[in-house]
């Protein structure tokens, strides 16, 4: 499964069960999702685009001087229609001739007025294109930059795909906004306003008319957008479910075909498709009406100008020119208008994505560094956790009390069942989360005192969990420790006894690890793991789950590995582990349960004591004698 990973790998590969939610498209003329705060929102952005302040008065001036171009042009081809005109007659009569100088140098200064129109246009296009652009990077940068400096009780709580949605999905609603609708509603205001002066200049009885079909598409359109929301809200609602369906057949589809559940399976698709095709047809139909009923009554529009505007002629009160600029203005003021009602739609998902991005970035972060962060100038492994209390919600703790005392170069392992806060108590050492009460002590000093950076070099961590990203097998292991040489890269693969299996790889370290062509298995790619951690050479060594989900063999290949990189210069190492006869060796081994230590010894110790940990032990002694 492809993941999201750090900035400097990339997404990331592991195995594991299809996860997060399975993207739909959106449709054009679906429900608008709405802002909770408007207003706030767009002061907010207005502030964001404040640096651009000149750039955006410079595309404002841009956009008007090539709409007001653009609507003088119908006019002064007007005239030149009228001349044209009036000189065919007189020339009919015998009494003159057509002045074709005079509609050619009107027709050359409306081709002029034209190209300045779009130049104007490309130059207000190409500035907001860059401006809208480079906001866009500004917002994906402060995002990546505030997951960098969010706590991971965030994350805890919140989906991948809600994260990346805003990171991808949400910037580029902006952007999109920015770089097409900011202009466009500059332009259609103009358009909207210069033409409405530019008809009442020809024949206010005309323009009448002309307005009088707009409040009328305008209802018309009104009724069909009314009925088909229903429709499209249906439509993302059923296609939530259909993709939601596929996704979990997708993700268990083993499951589901060894419970031979393909017909249920395949019942449960089609109903939920056939309800999706229903609301999707009508949404659609009644859509796509919108369009030939607007033209409709657009063109009953033209037909009652035209009539009009004969009428007119005829009567002397306007010249041929001005019907043929009248209606140009006609069929250029009825677009401005839809593309305004269109933009109203527009800012909603706007404000709403802008919304979105801006609570991300508004959220709290992690707890500030100490002032001057201590560094050590050699560190000992010594660790100490004493009257640590901690909750992930402040009402409820989970760990009480816990004290304990590593040495250096000591084995600690922790035990217990599912929940007793084994990995809590890691989180906390890698100060992921911080205690409520009490402290972690590294050679003496507060966890707290260092900075997270620099307390987090001095560990290193194999988890269950493998991660990799999609690059060579020499760059996954190079990422514990990026500066090293391929020698050194070489050198670690053959401690964690990674180096073999390389070479029957193709492309041996070369090869690229994605979920299209990689075929190692999941104790290969967790010795990779200990690889990169033995590149990392880090002094406290943090093993979480290292052997769970592999067979015994590579357990045994795994654990020899691990022994390497725990022996090896005398790290400190925890471990947690389910399996306690890979702890048996274990220094010191810490028994929790419920947030407690209720016991703490070594192997033996423990087990002539005959309590808890003895019970887990001949528990699973017992099933291994079974089995």
């Amino acid at each position: 499964m492809m993941h999201q990973g750090p900035a400097r790998g990339g997404s990331a590969m592991r195995r594991g069960p299809m996860g997060g939610p399975m993207g739909g498209g959106g449709m054009m003329g679906g429900p608008v999702a709405k802002a909770r705060d408007f207003k706030g929102t767009m002061v907010k952005l207005i502030a964001y685009l404040g640096q651009y302040k000149l750039l955006v008065i410079i595309v404002f001036v841009f956009a008007i001087a090539s709409t007001a171009s653009n609507i003088a042009g119908p006019k002064i081809l007007g005239s030149a229609t009228t001349k044209l005109f009036e000189g065919v007659m007189v020339q009919l009569a015998g009494t003159g001739s057509v002045d074709f100088d005079a509609i050619g140098q009107t027709v050359l200064l409306t081709v002029g007025l034209y190209l300045v129109s779009a130049l104007f246009s490309y130059l207000q296009g190409w500035i907001m294109a860059n401006v809208s652009t480079n906001i866009a990077y500004r917002f994906r940068r402060d995002i990546s930059e505030k997951i960098n400096r969010m706590p991971l009780k965030y994350f805890d709580t919140t989906t991948h795909g809600e994260v990346l949605s805003r990171i991808t999905n949400d910037v580029d609603t902006v952007n999109q906004t920015l770089s097409q609708s900011l202009t466009q509603i500059i332009t259609s205001l103009v358009t909207v306003v210069g033409v409405l002066v530019m008809m009442f200049s020809i024949n206010w009885i005309m323009t009448l008319v002309a307005v009088i079909m707009i409040p009328i598409s305008m209802g018309v359109v009104g009724l069909i957008i009314g009925q088909s929301q229903k429709f499209f809200k249906q439509q993302q609602d059923y296609l939530g479910h259909v993709n939601g369906h596929v996704e979990e057949m997708y993700g268990g589809h083993i499951v589901m075909k060894a419970f031979n559940g393909e017909e249920e399976s395949i019942q449960k698709f089609d109903k939920s498709n056939d309800k999706l095709y229903e609301a999707a047809w009508k949404s659609q139909f009644l859509s796509g009406l919108m369009m030939p009923i607007m033209t409709f009554i657009g063109n009953l529009g033209y037909v009652a100008v035209a009539i009009l505007g004969s009428y007119l002629a005829i009567r002397g009160t306007i010249t041929i020119g001005d019907i043929q600029a009248f209606i140009q203005y006609v069929r250029t003021f009825t677009q401005p208008i839809a593309q305004l009602a269109n933009i109203s739609n527009v800012l909603q998902q706007t404000a709403a994505a802008a919304e979105r991005v801006f609570e991300f970035l508004d959220e709290p972060e992690e707890l500030s560094e100490a002032a001057q962060p201590i560094q050590l100038e050699t560190v000992q492994g010594h660790v100490e956790f004493k009257d640590v209390h901690f909750g992930y919600s402040p009402d409820k703790i989970i760990i009480n009390d816990f004290s304990a005392e590593a040495e250096p170069g000591h084995k600690i392992a922790i035990v217990g069942p599912t929940g007793a806060g084994k990995t809590t108590m890691v989180k906390l050492l890698m100060r992921f989360y911080d205690v409520n009460a009490g402290a972690i002590l590294v050679d003496g000093h507060d966890i707290r005192e260092f900075s997270r950076y620099d307390l987090r070099k001095l560990f290193g961590m194999v988890l269950q969990d493998t991660w990799l990203y999609n690059g060579s097998i020499l760059e996954n292991i190079r990422y514990g420790r990026p500066e090293a040489t391929d020698e050194e890269v070489y050198a670690a693969a053959k401690a964690a006894h990674v180096d073999h299996f390389v070479h029957t790889l193709p492309d041996g370290y070369n090869m690229i690890l994605n979920e299209e062509t990689s075929n190692i298995s999941q104790g290969q790619m967790q010795l990779l793991t200990i690889a990169r951690a033995v590149l990392a050479d880090p002094r406290i060594l943090i093993l979480d789950e290292a052997t769970s989900s592999v067979d015994t063999r590579t357990e045994i290949l795994i654990q020899k590995a691990m022994d390497n990189l725990m022996n090896a210069k005398s790290r400190t190492s925890f471990v947690i582990a389910h399996r306690l006869s890979t702890i048996r060796d274990a220094d010191l081994i810490l028994v929790m349960r419920d947030g407690n230590i209720v016991e703490q010894g070594n192997h033996e110790e423990l087990l002539s004591r005959g309590s808890f940990y003895a019970e887990l032990y001949n528990s699973q002694f017992g099933q291994v004698q079974a089995g």
